[in-house]
């Protein structure tokens, strides 16, 4: 066994020379906590569970109210189609509701109820349970029962239904097989290409556990896990990357392979804390919007992203000094073949010569992406957005075909001192509403016009609400999923501006605190804030738009937040990473231009590799079958994407040799006042 002599360095530098002396011991307890926490995971199984109510809204009151009188247990919808009308087809289709009485946990199936022509029609199956609480199993058969009999079509719609129909895509594998690709064309060694996935899959891997333990104790929503995954690769991959590259320059300098790791976990670990700090602060950020939806959602992201640090600073340090005779032999045969950072060193100068045009540029690729935000519409996805050959989907435009387009996403208005006749007469004759149906208790249905999705449709909960119920004496709500999305939106516009506030304010008062500068933090925040309204502005674009065939419609309604806290703190790795290189090489030198050249030429390498991983990895969710992860891995990606293009290599580079000195300016009392916590071994 090799000697380890005791470092003298940082904290993170004797956390590494532990891992490396306890080598065996670090990767033992890693697996341990893996094998552990997944075997638990599966003898417990998920009691994932979506929350999205919101306490206070005139929709969740129109839920608490109806709760009550509503019948307990899931529902689904068979519905039946045959062009000669299905009452020519009786023996058929009481053959599929038969077989259907018989499925385990079907408490009853209604009648069918026609269409004007008698060609469409539907069946409601109630179960004896909540969908989250039916076995899977019994809804496949389900399903399987309620086959096609002769010139009848069948399809399915309902929550049990979206269970079995959602399916998972291929997108965590691929994403991860085209990060390993560019780390093996990046390191041209496989050995050194699959140290940072193994950090990422044993970081990962162990937070899912727990997450699906955890949540038969804490709501935590049935999207969490694949998101987790999605932000976990992605940042997990990253900072092994990050580090791992500072130790190959390390090894370069000269140094032998375990000073080269604990000197590299105490650079560009101090920067891979740092950066995972801020999108944690990030996440939770998004608990002062107070909607009780997310808070699962962050925390669990959150944590995902705290095992990623975790696992960087200690399974990391010790995979290196397993392997550290393979990967020093490699790193110095393939350096000798190319000279470190020379393309970079152009670009900087480049840049630096010219400063104003490339930030021109920069600047308006970013604005330009970011003005279609400026329409972007909130809803919640329903069948009309389900992949065109889903049983939902076929559902959704049987029953749009045969009752009208606003059939799938009626208004439920309920009136507690109100006339129920009243109300009904007037719905009815409201624009923009097809059918008003006979009071059932004081809650009358009405079907608009329009599709659930359509703007349309949101203008009408709003003109009820404003302009034609105050008209009738009494207090009258209105309900219903369009009405639910339309509150939505406006509770995240209300809390915004404070959860902007906690995630920016608390970010940039971190980076003053490290760079000991003000214009550099607020540098960051606006290009962050840049960088996240071109990412929405695209994926305005493709899902608001229907760009590129995606099917058009709103943006789930809880995204464009999520991708707020994800992408800020995402963003702040790059800058974290690129602008301590700068700040070292300034502490040492004194030579603005210079820190800005040779912070470049260490990092832009590594960053431009980073960020490829995560487009790879984000973008890869554009092919799962869930919209609402497509739009995720969209706006994920293009945020990377034009981060550690544009603002990284571009912008930021340029915005520093324009500031000069002035960049790392910070007034002495300030000075006096913040606390030092350094990213880089003092000199």
């Amino acid at each position: 066994m090799d000697t380890i002599t005791r470092p003298t360095g940082g904290s993170l530098a004797r956390l590494a020379w532990w891992a490396q002396r306890h080598r065996w011991l670090a990767v033992a307890l890693w697996a341990l906590v893996l094998i552990g926490v997944t075997f638990t995971a599966r003898l417990t199984g998920d009691a994932f569970h979506d929350d999205n109510s919101l306490p206070g809204t005139e929709s969740q009151q129109v839920v608490d109210l109806l709760a009550g009188t509503a019948q307990s247990g899931a529902s689904a919808q068979i519905v039946l189609k045959a062009d000669g009308g299905l009452p020519t087809q009786r023996a058929a289709v009481e053959n599929i509701l038969g077989n259907v009485r018989l499925q385990p946990h079907v408490r009853s199936v209604t009648e069918p109820t026609l269409s004007f022509d008698g060609r469409i029609g539907y069946a409601t199956v109630t179960f004896d349970a909540a969908s989250t609480d039916l076995p899977y199993d019994d809804i496949v058969k389900f399903a399987d029962a309620a086959k096609p009999a002769g010139p009848v079509e069948v399809a399915l719609a309902g929550a049990p239904v979206e269970r079995i129909s959602g399916g998972g895509g291929p997108a965590e594998g691929v994403g991860l097989l085209a990060a390993l690709v560019i780390l093996v064309f990046l390191f041209r060694s496989l050995l050194a290409a699959g140290l940072p996935v193994i950090t990422a899959v044993f970081a990962v891997g162990s937070t899912l556990g727990v997450i699906t333990v955890v949540s038969h104790y804490v709501d935590i929503a049935s999207y969490t896990s694949p998101l987790m995954m999605l932000v976990g690769f992605g940042v997990g991959v990253d900072y092994a990357l990050l580090i791992f590259s500072r130790y190959r320059t390390e090894i370069l300098a000269g140094h032998d392979r375990d000073a080269a790791a604990r000197r590299a976990l105490d650079t560009a670990g101090r920067s891979v804390l740092f950066a995972g700090t801020t999108v944690i602060i990030a996440l939770l950020g998004l608990l002062a919007l107070g909607l009780g939806g997310l808070r699962g959602v962050a925390v669990a992201v959150a944590l995902t992203v705290l095992m990623t640090m975790l696992a960087s600073v200690t399974l990391l340090p010790a995979l290196l000094s397993l392997f550290g005779r393979r990967l020093e032999r490699g790193i110095r045969k393939h350096a000798a073949r190319r000279e470190h950072g020379k393309a970079w060193r152009r670009l900087a100068d480049a840049v630096q010569k010219r400063p104003a045009a490339p930030l021109a540029i920069g600047l308006l690729v970013l604005i330009g992406l970011s003005l279609p935000a400026a329409g972007l519409r909130l809803g919640f996805a329903d069948a009309g957005t389900d992949p065109a050959g889903s049983t939902t989907r076929q559902a959704y435009d049987l029953l749009a075909e045969g009752f009208g387009p606003g059939f799938s996403g009626p208004l439920a208005v309920v009136t507690e001192d109100g006339d129920p006749g009243a109300l009904q007469q007037k719905l009815a004759s409201t624009p923009g509403i097809a059918q008003a149906l006979p009071p059932m208790g004081r809650t009358v249905l009405a079907f608009p016009t329009t599709s659930p999705q359509d703007t349309a449709t949101a203008d009408l909960v709003t003109r009820l609400r404003t302009d034609v119920l105050p008209t009738l004496p009494g207090h009258y709500l209105v309900g219903g999923s369009v009405a639910a999305a339309t509150d939505f939106a406006g509770a995240v516009a209300d809390r915004l501006p404070l959860f902007v506030l906690v995630v920016v304010g608390l970010s940039a008062l971190l980076l003053m605190v490290v760079f000991r500068s003000i214009l550099i933090p607020l540098k960051a925040a606006l290009l962050n804030l840049l960088s996240i309204g071109a990412s929405l502005g695209v994926m305005t674009l493709v899902f608001g738009d229907g760009w590129f065939g995606a099917q058009p419609g709103p943006i789930e309604a809880f995204v464009p937040v999520m991708i707020f806290a994800i992408v800020f703190g995402l963003s702040m790795d790059y800058e974290v990473f690129l602008v301590s290189r700068m700040h070292e090489e300034w502490r040492r030198t004194g030579d603005a231009r210079l820190a800005v050249r040779e912070g470049l030429a260490s990092t832009g390498g590594v960053i431009t590799a980073a960020g490829a991983i995560m487009v790879l990895v984000f973008g890869a969710f554009l092919l799962d079958p869930s919209r609402m992860l497509a739009q995720f891995g969209l706006g994920l990606a293009v945020a990377v994407l034009l981060d550690a293009l544009v603002i990284r290599c571009l912008v930021v580079p340029a915005i520093m040799r324009l500031l000069g000195a002035r960049a790392w300016w910070l007034p002495r009392w300030l000075d006096r006042r913040l606390p030092h916590v350094a990213l880089e071994p003092q000199v």
